[in-house]
């Protein structure tokens, strides 16, 4: 016989794995910076995912998601940890991991829009810099607690995204996404001609304070000094940890059976009594939310917000990652986004290319894997307090 214990380890044990051997990957990729070591580190990483699939490893780290997902999800915090822990010094690449995170809890707003509820939505990057934008806002002009504008930022993007909500409704498919599209392209028009916000050279934002400690100083701890972007880092983790927890209860409820039952017929959903247009709204809206509050805090993060940071190329990046990651999955979401943004950086032979390289494997995915890297799983009902 078995114990319970020696079931729940072994469960757990694949996705640890993977999650460790992940981590060490992407420590190795973010310390090398020959190029060529790069591109061979790129082509052992996608021959060892390969040969993984067709030896079938991959299907017990997957089911091990499933089982475990709380467990592992502490793991793979502590793994986010020490890799800032491993580059604690290093200014750029701290800067590159707070970018992955908080573009990860952007994702995942876009992620309730498109794979809970069926919106489409291609301004993304316009929600973000409305967040960014009010970060800039008030941190000149105001005394509001820094932690509040994080929550006004989210409350702007979702109030200013209010006004599609009508066009939005009334469209549907290809329709709507036109829409926001159109939105994409003014808001990037609004802000260049408007003076009051900075222009085409757009603003300083000035440093974030929570209970006096300024996040752009560096830290000193046991005489060494360490980078200040590890202020910045720790937050951006507890707001991945929170989205991230938000989304997957919200998947889990009654809510998010709802937002299933609209996304894949709504005429039906209609007929058995549902509310098509609440729970648009509510997905729309609460998406937008989590892209505010995320471009607030990556306005603190870079220092400085201009116009041409949010056009509508910035938005289809993020489209890229949802589609790239698997629609409705928020693991695969977190694995593209490292994907999309790390690979850039890395590999400055493609820095003038990276829009043909987004475009290349969106098709390649949606030619060989329409489902995304790693699909979303049959969705789990967990009624009440449990969700």
């Amino acid at each position: 016989m078995t114990s319970p214990g020696s079931g729940t380890i072994r469960s757990i044990l694949p996705g640890t794995v993977a999650i460790v051997l992940c981590t060490v990957f992407l420590i190795v990729l973010l310390r090398v910076e020959n190029q060529r070591i790069i591109i061979a580190l790129l082509v052992l990483g996608i021959g060892a995912v390969v040969a993984a699939n067709w030896l079938g490893w991959l299907q017990p780290v997957a089911r091990s998601f499933n089982e475990s997902e709380g467990a592992l999800g502490l793991v793979a915090i502590v793994a986010a940890i020490l890799v800032a822990a491993f580059f604690r010094t290093d200014h750029f690449v701290l800067l590159l991991l707070c970018t992955m995170l908080l573009y990860t809890v952007a994702t995942l707003g876009l992620n309730i829009q498109f794979g809970y509820a069926g919106v489409l939505n291609f301004a993304g990057a316009s929600f973000f810099g409305i967040g960014a934008y009010t970060a800039a806002v008030l941190s000149q002009q105001s005394i509001v607690p820094h932690l509040a504008v994080l929550v006004i930022g989210g409350l702007m993007a979702a109030l200013i995204g209010s006004i599609l909500l009508l066009p939005v409704l009334r469209t549907r498919g290809h329709y709507a996404a036109l829409v926001t599209i159109a939105f994409a392209l003014l808001f990037r028009t609004f802000l260049e001609v408007n003076d009051v916000l900075g222009g085409p050279q757009g603003l300083q934002v000035r440093s974030m304070k929570i209970l006096g400690w300024s996040f752009n100083d560096n830290i000193n701890l046991a005489g060494m000094r360490l980078s200040f972007y590890l202020s910045y880092f720790a937050l951006s983790l507890l707001l991945l940890i929170f989205a991230f927890i938000v989304v997957r209860r919200l998947e889990r409820s009654w809510v998010g059976l709802n937002l299933d039952a609209i996304r894949l017929d709504e005429v039906a959903a209609a007929c058995f009594g549902l509310n098509i247009v609440r729970w648009k709204v509510t997905a729309f809206l609460l998406g937008n939310f989590l892209i505010g509050i995320a471009g607030t805090l990556q306005g603190w993060v870079g220092g400085f917000v201009q116009p041409n940071n949010y056009t509508f190329a910035d938005s289809l990046i993020l489209v890229s990652i949802l589609l790239l990651g698997g629609i409705g999955n928020p693991w695969g979401v977190a694995v593209a986004t490292i994907i999309v943004v790390v690979i850039p950086e890395k590999l400055q032979v493609i820095q003038e290319y990276r829009f043909l390289l987004y475009a290349a494997m969106v098709i390649m995915v949606l030619l060989f894997r329409p489902d995304g890297l790693l699909p979303r799983p049959l969705r789990s009902y967990v009624p009440g307090w449990r969700a």
